[in-house]
């Protein structure tokens, strides 16, 4: 299953740069966006693979690492909710899906950052002013991601009809959208999910 997880970015490659060349042609960047999350998912025989990467901002409405006890409980309560897959991704009780694997990093859950890119900047000497003095702004604060990824085994995969996100969305209400490549014994395909529109099809 790990091939297969490491797989799944080569797979869905083209997806992915038709999906940005789509972002860009609407003028966002869409790497980390807010209230834009990301979801792989992948269905092998019985077993179902999940990656959830959202911007910290969608789950627990800030970017930094909690100091007050107001922002440490909410990192706490959207870490327990994302403890339980089983509700969040609402599986089906029929394909009897218990949790093999699962794992949560974030810096707000003091895991360290993932080395910046070569074109994030921290050193705020490095940012262009616009004029009057004022650096642009939106590379003052950190881009915190919270990065969910899930292993779960199921009895009945045929009863994996549809994947529901409504949950998601009811959840953390920051989240908009979500942007979903998914590979199943049907194929792959990338599609973006709302609220409204939150299920798709195996």
């Amino acid at each position: 299953m790990r091939r297969l997880l490491l797989a799944l970015p080569f797979a869905l490659l083209p997806l992915a740069i038709a999906q940005a060349a789509e972002v860009h042609e609407h003028g966002s960047l869409g790497a980390h966006e807010h209230g834009v999350g990301r979801l792989n998912a992948a269905l092998d025989g019985q077993t179902l693979a999940l990656e959830l990467d959202s911007p910290a901002m969608n789950l627990v409405g800030f970017e930094h690492v909690a100091s007050s006890d107001a922002d440490k409980a909410k990192v706490a309560a959207a870490r327990a909710q994302l403890e339980n897959p089983l509700v969040l991704f609402s599986l089906p009780k029929a394909a009897n899906c218990v949790v093999s694997q699962q794992e949560l990093k974030s810096p707000l859950f003091g895991d360290k950052p993932d080395a910046p890119d070569a074109d994030d900047h921290d050193d705020d000497d490095d940012h262009a002013t616009d004029g009057k003095g004022a650096a642009a702004e939106e590379h003052h604060h950190d881009h915190s991601e919270i990065h969910a990824h899930y292993q779960f085994t199921c009895a009945a995969p045929g009863a994996l009809k549809t994947l529901d996100l409504s949950q998601v969305f009811t959840t953390f209400p920051a989240t908009q959208k979500i942007q979903v490549q998914l590979i199943s014994p049907s194929g792959q395909q990338g599609v973006e999910v709302t609220s409204k529109a939150a299920a798709l099809k195996f």
